[in-house]
Parts: structure tokens; C-alpha cells; sequence
């Protein structure tokens, strides 16, 4: 299937972006956050040096391509029940490297209730089959919260779960770690080895669309966020299954859904939002941190938080001092497909100092995404709108997450 007309790329000033605000609306379906602010990195001068400085280049033949590399950045959601010699996302992981995927239960752009999963034994001989593909360790993710974002669920023969929402109210950590070790028990046992939780964001607005209203956050109290996602964690941990902390800077207090268009929080959002991260990130138990699309004027005048400078490495790596995996919420969202297009929401992601793109594949499906994105990123690195050196920083973060993976965990 030949891929959709492309979206006229543009760079997006910042009266265009807040001309393109809408309130949002109750998410008609969860994509790749259920399964994100600020300025652009400089592009780099050359020196005044009268020897001119060397151009990008691959890594050494040795060494894997500067494609190969960027393909284990891309984080993608395919169509599948089964791993099959002509199917697109085997030769994706064979062919370009690709360094992840993005496992759901139903198809969304389709209307199909099926994409990925039917049983416990059919995921598992799935994510077994893509994994043994692969030359470097897949990254298999999936939302597995509790409650209503759980894609495994009783429809196709997994236990129950309870949301993020039901163990903040309990507020007990041994229930909570019960609760989170049944999940990731499932989870092992499919060889799916990251989780794309816990939430952490505040609740802060109970009749967020997105977050209050659909039972996702713990509580609106940092303290018991943070001892709840702990439990959430550790459980994990001890499965050897890895986790994500979700969604940075704050989606708690938001009036409006991603999926459907821009959210400004610029007027609801506070730094207590932050809390969570802060106190987390210390302790040495968080893998990966996913990234919102939220809009914040007082943090960044130009850029949602998943494309902005000042919000992934200004306070999420250099004031908070996360230097773990920072994973996108997924970038076919409307608050930025719409606003920015995909080529400069592309660079303005990496430059920010995202590790990972999620594409899902939830809101469009585009076949040929991981061809067409490591075409994109490829060519800016050649001509200097990316820096290789943001290239290979990712790319090492990636082989170190991935180094953590248990050996029989997936």
C-alpha cells in the first residue's frame, strides 16, 4: 500500500500555533499514550577555524549505519497476529533496523477489534517471532495501566486488571504492587519487556477527559503519586519487565485530549505537576520517561512539550537529571500532525532531546512510516539540521535500555 500524500511540511510560528488551540474533546479512543515544551536547538555554526570541520558521516563500517541507528529510535505500531515472511513489520526489523514495537488490541483506523492480539499464547508466539528477527533485542511496549487502558484484557482471556485511579484511592502499596505485579506477570509471560506506565500525572482535574475522567492517575496528591507509582515500579522490576513514567511535564490539569487537537495548559498548570519526576527520578528506579503534547506558555512560548528544548533537556534532563530513555507520545497526534507536520515535528523532537519516536499507527496507519522517517532523519542529519552527535547520543541510550532487558523476559 503506497503511503498517503504527504502533509505540507512547515515550520509553525508561535501566533499560528495558538491560533490552532480548541478546547478538545472526551477521546472518542485511546491511541499510543492510554498510549507529549521549549524552543529549537541552534543549528550548529561551523567554526571559524580555517580547517573546515567534518561533515556527518555513518558510524565506521564496523559499526552499525547511520540508518541502522535510526531505526532503533522508532517506536512503531503495526498490523499482525502472526509473524509471517512477507509481512511489512518483519521486514522493517530485518531490513531498517527497526528498534521497537508497539503492541494493541484493536485497530483503530479500521474499526477492526483485532490488531495484535487474540490470546495469551498467540501474543506470545507473536512477540517471539518478531524478537527472533531482530539482530539487536526489539523494544516490545504496550499500555498496560489497569482499568480501562489495559490492552489485555478478559475479552481475550487475561485477568483482570484495576486502574491507577482504584490503588491511589486504596492508597496501600502492597495492594498496589499485588495489583501491578499480576500485570507484569502477564506481561513476562508475553515477552512484552517495557510498559508504558505508570501515570504519573496529578489529578488535579477530575473531569479531564483523558486522564481524571477515564480513572488514569493515582491521586492529586504528589506524595501518594509517588508511592504509588514506586509499588507500580518495583513490581515490575521484580518480573523483569521495565516501566515509563507518563506523561512529562503534566497532562493532569489539561482541559482537552491530544488525540484531537492542541491543549493549552498554560493557564491550569502548575510545577507541583513536576513533583512526581522530581522525587522519582532520584532514586534510581525510573527506565524511561514519555513525553506529553501539551502546550505551556510558561515554559516554552513556542513548542509543546514533546518538541521543546527547554522542556526535555532544559528541565527534564539538565534540572531534574534524568539522563534515562525520554520516550514521544505518539507523533501522529493531532495536537501535532495538525499544527506542525510531520518532517519538522520529526527534527524538532530528536533536537529536543527525545530518544525514541512513537509512531502508532492509531490515528493513520501508514505502512511504509519507518522507510519514510529514517528517509527524513537521514537527510536532515546530512544537511545539518540534526547533528549525528544527537543521533548517536539516543542511539546509546538505547543499546543501555535495552541492555537492562531480562534475559528471558523478552
Amino acid at each position: 500500500m503506497s503511503p498517503p500524500a504527504r502533509p505540507r511540511e512547515t515550520g509553525l510560528t508561535r501566533r499560528r500555533f495558538l491560533a490552532g488551540l480548541g478546547s478538545g474533546a472526551v477521546a472518542a479512543v485511546l491511541a499510543a499514550c492510554g498510549v507529549a515544551v521549549p524552543s529549537l536547538v541552534p543549528t550548529l555554526e561551523p567554526s571559524p577555524s580555517p580547517t573546515p570541520p567534518p561533515s556527518p558521516s555513518p558510524a565506521p563500517s564496523t559499526g552499525p549505519s547511520l540508518r541502522e541507528r535510526i531505526g532503533q529510535m522508532l517506536l512503531v505500531g503495526f498490523r499482525g497476529l502472526t509473524v509471517g515472511a512477507a509481512s511489512a513489520v518483519v521486514a522493517d526489523i530485518r531490513d531498517r533496523a527497526l528498534g521497537g514495537v508497539l503492541l494493541f488490541d484493536v485497530d483503530l483506523p479500521s474499526g477492526s477489534p483485532v490488531r495484535n492480539v487474540a490470546d495469551p499464547a498467540q501474543l506470545a508466539a507473536l512477540v517471539s517471532g518478531l524478537q527472533a528477527e531482530a539482530a539487536t533485542p526489539l523494544l516490545v511496549a504496550i499500555d498496560e495501566e489497569g482499568g480501562r487502558v489495559a490492552r489485555l484484557d478478559q475479552r481475550h482471556g487475561f485477568p483482570p486488571t484495576v486502574s491507577e485511579q482504584a490503588m491511589g484511592e486504596r492508597n496501600d502499596v502492597a495492594y498496589t504492587g499485588q495489583q501491578a505485579g499480576a500485570m507484569a506477570d502477564v506481561l513476562r509471560a508475553a515477552g512484552i519487556n517495557l510498559n508504558l506506565a505508570p501515570v504519573v500525572d496529578l489529578n488535579v482535574n477530575p473531569t479531564n477527559p483523558i486522564i481524571g475522567a477515564l480513572g488514569r492517575s493515582f491521586s492529586a496528591d504528589p506524595a501518594v503519586v509517588m508511592a504509588q507509582a514506586g509499588a507500580f515500579i518495583d513490581a515490575h522490576h521484580q518480573r523483569g519487565v521495565l516501566c515509563t513514567l507518563k506523561h512529562f511535564p503534566g497532562h493532569g490539569s489539561s482541559l482537552g485530549d491530544t488525540h484531537l487537537g492542541v491543549v493549552d495548559v498554560t493557564a491550569t498548570w502548575s510545577s507541583v505537576e513536576l513533583e512526581p519526576y522530581r522525587r522519582l527520578v532520584p532514586t534510581g528506579t525510573v527506565d524511561a520517561v514519555l513525553t506529553a503534547h501539551v502546550f505551556n506558555a510558561t515554559l516554552d512560548p513556542d513548542y509543546p512539550a514533546t518538541l521543546s528544548h527547554a522542556t526535555v533537556t532544559g528541565i527534564l534532563r539538565d534540572e531534574i537529571g534524568f539522563d534515562g530513555l525520554v520516550i514521544s507520545d505518539d507523533m501522529q497526534m493531532a495536537a501535532i500532525r495538525d499544527q506542525f507536520g510531520y518532517e519538522d515535528a520529526v527534527r524538532l523532537a530528536i533536537n529536543a532531546g527525545v530518544d525514541v519516536l512513537t509512531i502508532a499507527n492509531q490515528q493513520l496507519f501508514e505502512e511504509g512510516i519507518v522507510e519514510r522517517t529514517i528517509g527524513l532523519v537521514e537527510a536532515m542529519v546530512n544537511d545539518g539540521r540534526i547533528a549525528v552527535e544527537r543521533i548517536d547520543a539516543s542511539y546509546r541510550r538505547i543499546q543501555a535500555f535495552k541492555a537492562g532487558f531480562s534475559p528471558t523476559g523478552g
